[in-house]
């Protein structure tokens, strides 16, 4: 039953940020289709990878990132950044127009959170807010590391 319980509300936050997505997702010139809003996605949670380290993590070869890359950055959802420690190394970040796309989920899982304030006791919330950590840190080891670091529940690291 919680497997089932668990796969209902993350089908629905999955539904409402697709459906975000379609809406403002348009054939035009700099549009984003959905293989470059995953790649993006992916870029913004690995924490300004290198071209290299995104190939890595999505398992493709290094010309078909820069690739991908290019038509990001082309595009406007992404930038490269000269890395302080070694000038002839690029780091990727996703750019101000990403986040803006990214925000449809931020805004809902506000509203479900602001419910689950309302909807809960003080307690109970700070339980659940506990099982989402453990459950993020401690239970999803796979996805607790990226380029060596921690990543929290506040999409930063540690």
């Amino acid at each position: 039953m919680l497997d089932e319980i668990f796969n209902e509300v993350y089908a629905k936050f999955k539904l409402h940020f697709y459906l975000g997505i379609f809406d403002r997702v348009h054939e035009r010139i700099g549009s984003l289709s959905a293989t470059d809003a995953f790649a993006a996605e992916v870029i913004y949670a690995l924490r300004s990878p290198t071209i290299s380290e995104f190939a890595d993590s999505i398992g493709i070869s290094q010309p078909n990132a820069t690739y991908k890359v290019n038509s990001l950055i082309k595009k406007g959802y992404i930038e490269k950044i000269n890395s302080d420690s070694d000038k002839r190394e690029y780091h990727l970040m996703v750019t101000k127009k990403f986040l803006d796309y990214y925000n449809i989920n931020n805004e809902y899982i506000k509203v479900v959170m602001d419910r689950i304030k309302k909807r809960f006791t003080p307690e109970q919330t700070n339980q659940f807010e506990e099982m989402l950590r453990i459950v993020s840190r401690e239970l999803m080891p796979e996805n607790s590391r990226i380029n060596g670091r921690y990543i929290n529940i506040n999409h930063g690291s540690e």
